[in-house]
């Protein structure tokens, strides 16, 4: 493992790319928030659909602004509706979590999920490539990693098209994940 200052994630707040447009959430967003929320195949691995209610509840105590107040966290939305088709987030994987390969943690993780009316067009793929892209032209060359349970296919299959390298296996949430990595300074354009 390397050890490394930490720097800061992405400044940005508003990206754009052909198809989407990734910006800070907005209450027009409720509705998507909750669909990513509680839809079973979309949280098929991230630990199964969360009760409407409490997703309701948790929206109504945050706002839908407060999902994306974080640097580096973003709506991924349509850019000629506008409409939410998932969220992306490049922030710091914590150092008590397992998973990576720093050896203080905090590497930039790139974090994703989708609507899944917008599976299999690429727009994960080009959400990712953006903010990478953006990143690799404001913070200086590091770490990236993406971690995903084993089992979702579709997620390592995404990693690898991205340039992310299998590194290791590891148990959290009852569940084999893989973690991948790339260096930020791949995604120069």
């Amino acid at each position: 493992m390397v050890t490394m200052i930490h720097s800061p994630t992405l400044s940005a707040t508003e990206l754009a790319s052909d198809r989407l447009l990734l910006r800070k959430a907005q209450e027009i967003d409720r509705e998507g928030f909750i669909e990513l929320a509680t839809d079973p195949e979309v949280r098929a691995y991230l630990g199964g659909p969360k009760p409407r209610s409490d997703v309701e509840w948790y929206l109504d105590a945050v706002g839908a602004a407060g999902l994306t107040s974080h640097p580096g966290s973003f709506v991924i939305a349509d850019i000629t509706t506008n409409r939410l088709v998932g969220t992306l987030a490049l922030e710091r994987r914590s150092a008590d979590r397992p998973g990576h390969v720093i050896e203080d943690g905090e590497e930039l993780e790139l974090s994703y999920v989708l609507r899944r009316s917008a599976w299999g067009a690429g727009l994960a793929f080009e959400a990712a490539t953006t903010v990478l892209r953006a990143a690799a032209g404001e913070l200086p060359d590091q770490p990236v990693v993406v971690v995903t349970q084993t089992a979702n296919l579709r997620s390592l299959k995404l990693a690898a098209r991205l340039g992310f390298r299998h590194v290791s296996t590891f148990e959290e949430f009852g569940a084999e994940q893989t973690l991948s990595t790339a260096g930020l300074h791949t995604f120069t354009t």
